[in-house]
């Protein structure tokens, strides 16, 4: 078969152009680490490799939140255990308030100091988060979650009840943040009778013992609102000098004997003048009151003078009760919000461990060996230098080099 010089010379140039292609990409794989360097290449692998880059971009688009999340609930925890170590030293005050030996001016010395301790919670309370918003205010968090209200006199919560959520995975969202309602709002005052409803007017009631108080309170309230007017009326019928009979709602409970003008029964203390036939008296409804609105009465008791020591004990015991009440409400908070940041933290290895498996599936799709890639472009360079020098040999040929 003749060969013409043209057919060579166009046979050896498409083999050179082929492996110089080759070597060139070869260098581009090897340069940008890529196996599939277009979708020609291989469209399944860059189709499934691009639902990868999703999950990819949208995992660390979920760990920037967890970041943020992890951030806003450490620093309320934070806020709280200030809140929690303020009160805890307002109880101490409160218990050395019951000194009697102190005088007015020591009481004064010890209600500034409340007084300091209380406007330090009330700042706290309406602490900002990075972005600005009051954290305890709920959704309204542009406004302030607590203020003091002088027409009322008293501290009230002007927020509302939604806690912000932050999506930290696919179809998990955890709470960032806590609405002040549920965490100041729900603190109980402490139970007692309606001093403004015992008659005789020359009678009074105190309860000495709360713990006692408060099982015989729980067992006899009638919170029903259709409930008779008389269904929380506790009665004292005094049947001789020595004994009487206890009702609540006009029923007999129980009975027993007194001494002197006192009758002692369920943590109550009723004092009496004179020789009623009965005292009657209500118990006080469940109320709650949040922290500020408990330091602030204790603060207008330590600077009344001249209380009656009956009353001054009273007032004291409420501050104390609510106090721990309040403490109380704000370590459940606590304990609730170390469960969302632990939450959060198993959340984020979770999403880390996910975020290697969705690389390292995508880099098997379109990344490179670099071994392999390596040896390939070595050989498409070594196929390229032998199609050069053949092209040059054959160029060369003549005819008059076999003619002798």
């Amino acid at each position: 078969m003749r060969l013409s010089n043209n057919l060579m010379f166009r046979n050896n140039l498409n083999t050179i152009l082929s492996n110089q292609e080759e070597v060139n990409r070869a260098q581009q794989q090897v340069n940008t680490q890529k196996r599939v360097l277009t979708a020609s290449d291989d469209p399944s692998a860059i189709a499934n490799s691009m639902l990868y880059t999703d999950k990819i971009q949208s995992n660390e688009q979920y760990a920037k939140s967890s970041s943020m999340l992890s951030s806003r609930l450490e620093m309320e925890e934070s806020v709280l255990e200030n809140i929690k170590g303020s009160i805890s030293k307002a109880q101490v005050l409160t218990i050395q308030a019951g000194n009697g030996a102190l005088s007015d001016s020591d009481r004064e010395g010890l209600s500034a100091e409340i007084n300091s301790l209380k406007e330090s919670i009330f700042e706290l309370m309406n602490s900002k988060s990075e972005d600005g918003g009051y954290i305890f205010a709920g959704y309204q968090d542009s406004k302030q979650a607590f203020v003091y209200d002088s027409g009322a006199g008293k501290y009230v919560y002007q927020g509302d009840q939604g806690q912000h959520s932050i999506k930290v995975a696919e179809g998990i969202s955890i709470k960032s943040s806590d609405n002040g309602f549920n965490v100041f709002e729900k603190a109980s005052k402490r139970l007692d009778v309606d001093k403004t409803t015992i008659v005789p007017a020359t009678s009074n009631v105190y309860v000495q013992q709360q713990g006692a108080f408060d099982n015989f309170h729980k067992a006899n309230y009638n919170a029903d609102p259709t409930a008779p007017a008389n269904a929380n009326t506790v009665t004292i019928n005094f049947t001789s000098a020595t004994t009487y009979d206890l009702q609540v709602g006009g029923t007999t409970i129980q009975s027993g004997t007194y001494q002197g003008n006192k009758v002692s029964v369920n943590g109550m203390d009723v004092t009496f003048t004179g020789a009623p036939a009965s005292i009657d008296f209500d118990l006080e409804a469940p109320a709650k009151q949040n922290v500020l609105n408990t330091l602030d009465d204790l603060v207008a008791t330590l600077n009344t003078p001249n209380l009656d020591p009956n009353e001054y004990k009273q007032a004291l015991a409420d501050a104390n009760v609510g106090l721990d009440n309040a403490k109380n409400l704000v370590s459940q908070t606590q304990s609730v919000l170390g469960g969302r940041l632990n939450t959060t933290k198993r959340i984020e290895a979770a999403n880390a461990d996910l975020d290697i498996n969705n690389k390292l599936s995508k880099a098997n799709l379109v990344e490179l060996d670099m071994a392999e890639a390596i040896t390939e472009l070595t050989k498409h360079e070594t196929a390229l230098q032998a199609s050069q020098a053949t092209f040059g040999r054959l160029s060369s040929l003549s005819l008059l080099d076999y003619i002798r």
